[in-house]
């Protein structure tokens, strides 16, 4: 994404990218796999769910990634499962977290710092101020998308519902892309139509689908740990792509990192083994 948005307008990147994955996955669910399209009483649900997630979530990021650090943004996103948790602790209390998951939560982001620590500084750069205001509503953003997601119950197929909020969000880009983007700084290189390839195919029609379908069966902070693992992707492909750092510190904060979300998943391993053994006590 840092390399697209350095030589082509951010939000119209973020529709094309968002808007052309959602085709591919609804496309191909509806016209090779037969899938069943979403009753039209859900597409209003949809659309408010690509609007937080791809409009806001990824928009607002491409977009800030041209006036902020790549580190910088890694570590403002990698406070989602910090948002989940406080909202369970607030308005979603059927996922209460015990210590060990708040523990586990921490540790990661205490792991994504460490990667990225060299980036501390720029957060009272003045010049970055806007830009990390941006991230940090897109992150936020990212999380309410998911929980409304979460609590929807929906029942119909988790890629189509993926494709049509991919679709929406992307329509939402494109719509910012006319206010806020200078049109007449497109330029299709080489290097923009690998990053949109890869974008398009890895990090929506793979990632963003796999995402809702992890939020149908998994705990929503289990979910969100995705983001604790991206910028672990994003040091090893800095590393090959751009010839980036990486020395024994950051292997190790990337250690402390995969602690933490094994803390997490410990978390709820034990939260569910006690919900078991009360269920017994009472039967």
């Amino acid at each position: 994404m840092r390399i697209a948005v350095m030589e082509f307008p951010p939000f119209l990147f973020a529709g094309l990218r968002q808007f052309l994955a959602g085709i591919i996955l609804s496309g191909y669910l509806l016209l090779i796999r037969k899938a069943q399209f979403p009753p039209l009483s859900r597409l209003a649900g949809h659309a408010f769910a690509g609007f937080l997630m791809i409009t806001l979530g990824n928009g607002l990021v491409s977009w800030a990634e041209v006036y902020v650090p790549s580190g910088v943004a890694a570590i403002i996103c990698s406070f989602m499962p910090v948002w989940v948790t406080l909202i369970n602790l607030t308005i979603n209390r059927s996922e209460l977290p015990n210590g060990l998951i708040m523990l586990g939560v921490f540790v990661g982001l205490g792991g994504i710092i460490m990667v990225f620590n060299e980036h501390l500084v720029d957060f009272v750069n003045a010049q970055y101020q806007l830009g990390i205001a941006f991230v940090f509503i897109a992150s936020l953003a990212w999380a309410i998308g998911s929980m409304i997601i979460k609590r929807s119950g929906e029942k119909t197929n988790p890629f189509f519902n993926a494709g049509l909020q991919m679709i929406f969000g992307g329509i939402g880009c494109f719509i910012l892309s006319l206010i806020f983007d200078d049109l007449g700084a497109v330029q299709w290189t080489t290097t923009t139509l690998i990053s949109l390839s890869y974008l398009v195919l890895v990090g929506s029609v793979s990632a963003f689908a796999m995402y809702v379908y992890a939020l149908t069966k998994l705990p929503i902070t289990i979910a969100s740990l995705y983001s604790y693992v991206n910028p672990l992707v994003a040091v090893l492909l800095g590393w090959i792509a751009l010839d980036e750092m990486l020395n024994p510190q950051i292997g190790i904060a990337i250690m402390v990192t995969v602690l933490g979300i094994y803390l997490v998943n410990r978390g709820y391993q034990l939260k569910s083994q006690k919900v078991m053994e009360l269920s017994k006590m009472k039967s």
